[in-house]
């Protein structure tokens, strides 16, 4: 099921204009850090990649209905520092949920900045 769920958030068609820089998908939720386009709002990549990310873990796991709560938090990162920052933090979360003792340890993340 994370699998499927995850196959979703790198997807060029769902992402339009917008790049994902980094996403942690944790047992109860999801972190996305992506850096907007001009053609799309945020509303509608969270939508677009919600729905796709639930329809497709629905399908793996033979069933229907909500996946995802409807409502979603947001920050604004103004610095390409801060964007680091951000990037490692939300790829930790695993380790300090205490999920695992490592990272590398744990399947469901990926950044385009950390190895």
């Amino acid at each position: 099921m994370a699998s499927s769920a995850c196959r979703c958030f790198e997807t060029a068609a769902l992402l339009g204009d917008c790049r994902m820089l980094a996403w942690v998908l944790m047992p109860d939720h999801v972190h996305w850090l992506f850096q907007l386009g001009d053609r799309h709002s945020l509303d509608s990549i969270v939508n677009r990649l919600k729905s796709a990310s639930a329809r497709s873990a629905n399908a793996t796991m033979g069933r229907t209905g909500t996946l995802w709560a409807r409502s979603y938090f947001d920050h604004a990162v103004r610095t390409d520092e801060d964007l680091l920052t951000m990037a490692r933090y939300i790829v930790a979360n695993p380790l300090r949920a205490g999920l695992v003792d490592s990272v590398r340890h744990y399947p469901y993340w990926n950044s385009s900045w950390l190895p």
